[in-house]
């Protein structure tokens, strides 16, 4: 009964899913966002209207995406927050440049591998003090506005102090995931006190939601600067609740944080030059993906064909085995990312695809192959040609659960991305910067801005990359269709996470609602275990540069969100 039930879903038309527009593609939920001026895309509509508000007042995208990431982590708490960390990918219409910066945090340098084996564990857990490391967004805030800020920190941040003292209605994608958050996070100090309504539940759909912790520790910022965060009263009380919980995050962790500037990363895709961060993010996975795929004529195959479909998943099974492999910080293990995102490279890998059956086992490339010879996502663009990538986030939606008091954030559990492992490129190792999910994507054509972009959710995030490029250049889908398109997600490939499980089924093939029966049958002939899962496709934000004049938008109609302009 339960396959047949999938079987239904899956096959249904694609026009059943939505309501009967007169224009567009049959699943699509609205139409593109075109603005002349500047544009904002986030996952929630308040802050869309921060940003937008504070390019009005003078502020540079990299301004308003501060304010809007700000607010985000008040009223989004269930994928963001000061407690986590934050990448972007900047356009400087000045230096017709694209700027990186890795904002992610380390692992405490008093905690040890051994430590985690005394204890008999074989994964780091994904809750309580253990897999914290140190939240690099707030650091990353004041590097991208020192460098590209016109308006005070201060003014950028106060509307998010205004909304977490006089309150804002709670969306109903967030109040869905709080909810589901409070069980868990619950027996973690801070949390029920900070994070729930009356110590018991998550605020519902409409009901207003105050913060005034958080706004005491963002004015703290405010006035106080970086320091005031990594350096002064807020890190001594971060020290403070960590030792009396069972934690290892000290002051001298949150000291002695920084931050870099990295060049983005690039592969030609079909003429369109597509830039990632390279690791210890997965960026670069979503450029090999594109590597393995461009000889094979996609626009021909069509959107949800089984050749569409089966050749996505293959090439990600052989992008993902080389994640598993060499993503990791690289003060700690060489990543050869030149090689890994070289066209002769996904030449060689390519020949390992075979369009009549599915990838059961995947092998990452040797040394001698490549030898030198739930998060938050949005988008900004300004009058003057600036636009900003960014992504940040708490991991496994509202984090480890560990608050502190009085602070108003839950920190992050990034350090669950580790491997309990000696000799893994990404094992736990002190003062170490674990594996990392989430990417901002760039697009340039020609050396000009074409599109800022990015697919928030884990491992579907490379995934999405891929799919909403293939939608656009190859399927001739525009920025909004491109979004609402029916989502592929292949799960359990080889992880470089944990206990570093190695791929041996061929893992599973989740489709959304919308793609054929006689796809997903072709799939099942070729050996694809094909499902139907609750909500794994993650969450899009893009902003197109409009050849016309202007910019178009875009937000994803699964979540709460909004692109708007002026």
């Amino acid at each position: 009964m339960r396959l047949l039930f999938t079987a239904v879903l899956l096959s249904l038309p694609l026009s059943a899913m939505c309501a009967d527009r007169i224009t567009g593609k049959p699943f699509a939920t609205r139409s593109e966002v075109y603005a002349p001026h500047a544009i904002a895309a986030t996952s929630h509509p308040l802050a869309t209207q921060i940003a937008l508000d504070v390019m009005k007042g003078g502020g540079s995208a990299v301004d308003a995406a501060i304010a809007a990431n700000a607010a985000l982590g008040l009223m989004e708490p269930t994928g963001s927050g000061v407690g986590g960390d934050l990448f972007a990918i900047v356009w400087d219409p000045k230096t017709k440049k694209l700027y990186g910066y890795n904002g992610s945090g380390r692992s405490p340098k008093s905690l040890t591998l051994a430590e985690f084996q005394r204890r008999g564990l074989t994964d780091i857990p994904p809750h309580g003090p253990l897999p914290v490391t140190v939240p690099g967004a707030v650091d990353a805030w004041f590097a991208l506005h020192g460098r590209f800020g016109r308006k005070p920190m201060a003014d950028d941040l106060a509307p998010a102090i205004r909304y977490a003292r006089e309150g804002h209605p709670v969306h109903e994608v967030i109040a869905y995931y709080w909810d589901r958050s409070v069980p868990t996070l619950s027996k973690w100090p801070g949390f029920s006190e900070q994070f729930t309504v009356d110590g018991k539940r998550g605020p519902t759909t409409g009901e207003m939601w105050r913060n005034p912790n958080l706004a005491n520790t963002l004015e703290k910022i405010a006035q106080g600067g970086r320091d005031a965060f990594y350096k002064g009263d807020i890190a001594h009380t971060i020290d403070a609740y960590f030792k009396a919980n069972g934690g290892f995050l000290s002051y001298e962790d949150m000291a002695s944080h920084q931050g870099e500037w990295v060049d983005p990363v690039s592969t030609n895709y079909r003429g369109y030059d597509v830039w990632e961060l390279p690791p210890n993010g997965q960026g670069i996975a979503a450029l090999q993906i594109l590597n393995l795929l461009e000889p094979y004529d996609m626009k021909s195959y069509g959107f949800g064909s089984p050749e569409h479909v089966h050749l996505f998943a293959e090439a990600k099974k052989l992008a993902f085995a080389d994640r598993a492999r060499w993503y990791a910080d690289p003060d700690f293990a060489k990543s050869p990312v030149k090689q890994l995102i070289s066209k002769d490279y996904a030449a060689q890998r390519r020949k390992l695809i075979s369009m009549d059956k599915a990838l059961k086992e995947v092998q990452p490339a040797t040394p001698k192959e490549l030898d030198e010879g739930d998060t938050i996502y949005m988008t900004v663009a300004d009058a003057d040609g600036m636009m900003v990538s960014l992504i940040q986030s708490n991991y496994r939606g509202m984090g480890s659960g560990m608050a502190p008091p009085g602070l108003g954030f839950i920190f992050q559990d990034r350090g669950e991305q580790f491997v309990l492992k000696e000799g893994h490129p990404n094992s736990f190792q002190p003062g170490k910067r674990p594996f990392h999910t989430i990417i901002p994507a760039f697009v340039t054509k020609g050396g000009k801005p074409w599109l800022s972009f990015g697919v928030m959710g884990g491992a579907m995030q490379p995934q999405g990359h891929v799919q909403i490029l293939l939608n656009l250049i190859d399927f001739g889908m525009n920025l909004q269709e491109a979004g609402d398109a029916p989502r592929i997600q292949h799960d359990g490939s080889t992880e470089p996470a944990g206990q570093a499980t190695v791929m041996s089924d061929g893992g599973e093939l989740d489709l959304e609602t919308g793609y054929s029966y006689e796809t997903v049958r072709a799939l099942m002939r070729k050996g694809h275990s094909v499902r139907f899962a609750d909500g794994p496709y993650g969450g899009y934000q893009a902003i197109m540069v409009n050849p016309n004049g202007g910019y178009v938008g875009a937000s994803e109609s699964r979540k709460d969100g909004q692109a708007a302009g002026y």
